[in-house]
């Protein structure tokens, strides 16, 4: 498949666009990493966080105020994993590891930007807020028809010093308007949300042709609806039934069950407030919500120790 995705539950979003064998599109950063060395630096958080003028140094390099936050330089898989706040130097010296950075504690809120790069200016941009519950999880993320100023700002200026030569999808992850973490690739958790299939064909022209045209004007606010439960169970996949009859219900656009049933838990990349099950796609965050509910209760239900 072109659009290179591994994980099944969102290859739904691509299956019915037609895209050249030789257009290759990273929906994951190793792949990403992979085929742009130029740019590849860009995952080394330490050094995007310096780029900006931000307070960060590599774990031996101690806090000078805190509170810092602190996390791996590189994380491909993504999904918070080894992040966490520093409240102390007592903190600081229990989390030390190799490999780990902090830098300033940022305040705000944490958006994440799709944003498609011609030789790297932005020409389209797309914003979802994530409302966190926790230890690297979120209830849901709001994708906003909106613009975000402030992001787009200084997204659009760092983008246009850092990312020269580069056309394709950027993915930034913002607080309080500064950047966090970056990403050679667009969020593949809710291409439907965005528009669909005109969506992704406009993706595949941006790779092919690089250019980019995509008719945006009817955008519309949709909510992407998380279900996090407890590490440790098996849990098991609902009935196929299960999830058509939940997306043909109305206000709900996609149900994405986001892990391997046969993979035992701890093979999966997760934050420490969670296991990530699955995400319901809608335009009604209460439909969102009372299907979350179900898919809950039937997780717990069929969750084995």
């Amino acid at each position: 498949m072109p659009i290179c995705e591994i994980d099944p539950w969102r290859t739904q979003y691509f299956e019915r666009v037609p895209c050249p064998p030789d257009t290759l599109i990273p929906t994951e950063d190793s792949d990403a990493w992979t085929w742009n060395p130029r740019h590849r630096w860009v995952y080394d958080k330490l050094e995007v966080a310096l780029r900006q003028g931000l307070d960060a140094a590599p774990h031996g390099v101690a806090p000078h105020r805190y509170p810092v936050f602190s996390k791996p330089l590189y994380n491909l898989k993504g999904m918070g994993v080894g992040s966490r706040t520093l409240r102390s130097a007592a903190d600081y010296e229990a989390a030390y590891q190799p490999g780990h950075m902090w830098m300033a504690l940022l305040e705000g809120d944490h958006i994440s930007s799709d944003v498609a790069l011609v030789d790297g200016s932005p020409t389209w941009w797309r914003h979802a807020r994530g409302l966190a519950s926790g230890d690297g999880t979120f209830d849901h993320w709001e994708v906003a028809s909106s613009a975000e100023p402030a992001v787009e700002t200084w997204g659009a200026n760092w983008c246009r010093q850092h990312l020269a030569g580069y056309t394709g999808m950027v993915n930034l992850e913002t607080i309080g308007g500064r950047i966090i973490e970056v990403h050679l690739r667009f969020a593949d958790q809710w291409p439907d949300l965005y528009g669909g299939d005109p969506w992704i064909e406009a993706l595949i022209e941006l790779y092919t042709h690089k250019v980019w045209r995509y008719d945006d004007r009817d955008r519309r606010l949709g909510y992407s609806v998380v279900l996090f439960l407890p590490h440790g169970p098996q849990y098991r996949h609902p009935p196929a039934e299960m999830v058509r009859g939940i997306e043909q219900q109305s206000g709900i656009s996609s149900v994405q069950i986001t892990f391997h049933e046969g993979l035992a838990p701890h093979r999966h990349a997760m934050p420490p407030g969670g296991f990530r099950v699955a995400i319901v796609n809608c335009w009604d965050r209460e439909a969102g919500n009372a299907a979350r509910a179900a898919l809950r209760r039937h997780f717990i239900a069929t969750a084995a120790a």
